[in-house]
Formats: C-alpha cells, sequence, structure tokens
C-alpha cells in the first residue's frame, strides 16, 4: 500500500542503463509470420484484420494517400500491441510517457503537413483563411488557424497518453482497495474484484480503440494534404 502510484510509470532501466529502447522493440517480435503455402488460423485471422484495418483507413484516400498504407498499418500493430502488453502484471507501457507519443506523432503529422505544402499549396494555404471572410476578422483567424494546426500533434499525442494512464492508474487504485479489503470484508472484496474484472476488459479494448484512433486522425492528417 506504500507503493508509489506513478511507479509503474517511470522508465525501467538495467544495470543503470534505460529499458525503453529494448521494450519498444520487443512487440514486433511477437507478430507471427509464415514461411509455408497455407497459413494456419493465427495468421490468417491476422492477415484478415490487416487486410481490413487498412481498407477502411485508405477508403478515403487518393493514389499519393495509399502509399503511406504500410506505415499506417505498422502503427496501428505497434500501438496496439504495445498497450496490449502494457496491461500485464509489473510490465511497462511506452505510450504512457508524452515523450513518446509525440516523437511518433510530430514527424507523422509533419510529413502529412510539408507534403501538403508542396503538392497542393493553395488548397494548404487556402485552410488558414475560409471563403466569405470580414476582412477585419483576417489576421484574427490566420493566428487561429495557425495555432490549431501547430496544436494538432500534441493533441494527438496528449490523447494517447491521458487515455492509457487514466486506464493504468484506475486498476492500480481498485487493485489496491481489492488487496486492502481482502482481509476486513471478504464480500466487498469480492464485488471490487468483479469490477476489476470488467475494468480490465474494457481496458483492452480501449489499448485497441485508441491504437486505432490515433492511426485514423494521422490518416485525416494525410487526407487533408494530399
Amino acid at each position: 500500500m506504500n507503493e508509489n502510484l506513478f511507479a509503474s510509470f517511470i522508465a525501467p532501466t538495467i544495470l543503470g542503463l534505460p529499458a525503453a529502447v529494448l521494450i519498444i522493440l520487443f512487440p514486433p517480435l511477437l507478430i507471427p509470420t509464415s514461411k509455408y503455402l497455407i497459413n494456419n488460423r493465427l495468421i490468417t485471422t491476422q492477415q484478415w484484420l490487416i487486410k481490413l484495418t487498412s481498407k477502411q483507413m485508405m477508403a478515403m484516400h487518393n493514389t499519393k494517400g495509399r502509399t503511406w498504407s504500410l506505415m499506417l498499418v505498422s502503427l496501428i500493430i505497434f500501438i496496439a500491441t504495445t498497450n496490449l502488453l502494457g496491461l500485464l502484471p509489473h510490465s511497462f507501457t511506452p505510450t504512457t510517457q508524452l515523450s513518446m507519443n509525440l516523437a511518433m506523432a510530430i514527424p507523422l503529422w509533419a510529413g502529412a503537413v510539408i507534403m501538403g505544402f508542396r503538392s497542393k499549396i493553395k488548397n494548404a494555404l487556402a485552410h488558414f483563411l475560409p471563403q466569405g471572410t470580414p476582412t477585419p476578422l483576417i489576421p484574427m483567424l490566420v493566428i487561429i488557424e495557425t495555432i490549431s494546426l501547430l496544436i494538432q500533434p500534441m493533441a494527438l499525442a496528449a490523447r494517447l497518453t491521458a487515455n492509457i494512464t487514466a486506464g493504468h492508474l484506475l486498476m492500480h487504485l481498485i487493485g489496491s482497495a481489492t488487496l486492502a479489503m481482502s482481509t476486513i470484508n471478504l464480500p466487498s472484496t469480492l464485488i471490487i474484484f468483479t469490477i476489476l474484472i470488467l475494468l480490465t476488459i474494457l481496458e483492452i479494448a480501449v489499448a485497441l480503440i485508441q491504437a486505432y484512433v490515433f492511426t485514423l486522425l494521422v490518416s485525416l492528417y494525410l487526407h487533408d494534404n494530399t
């Protein structure tokens, strides 16, 4: 009970060296691959899910936007597996670190914006000033639209960080309450434990949904600039 509530969010170290890089590289090793002509059920289901997800995200894109399909599919798989592994006991979730989420969001957002300025500069500049804007409001609207554009990657990263961190904190608090009540009141312990199980199921869904939402928003930024 004396454990620090935020201890699970501290980046782990091995012999004084940061182990976050090894943890980040670990999820791709869990993705099964097949060397055979006929795949098993696991590989077939995995390929079906990847095709379904990529089809939904790429349906609105033109030919230039679809060149990002491999990157976006890899992104959603990485975030989903990282979030799910973070639900295991005594594990570390890299997506609870705002710095890592910014490291994913900023380059993808910047690449989409730069592509928009290179290929469709008139349409890109038109976003800063809506048609029919009164002349006195033009400077203010340009400033507002510029701020809203620059804040997109920060909002993208903060959304993922907040959702994953909040779920982990809630699970930690309810788990601590279950352990404390186990020696006091057994019926109350069973009720709290049931709530913990339901919350865990909800967090599994949140881990997958947040991976999809993060990738979908990057896809929308790409769509606006291609």
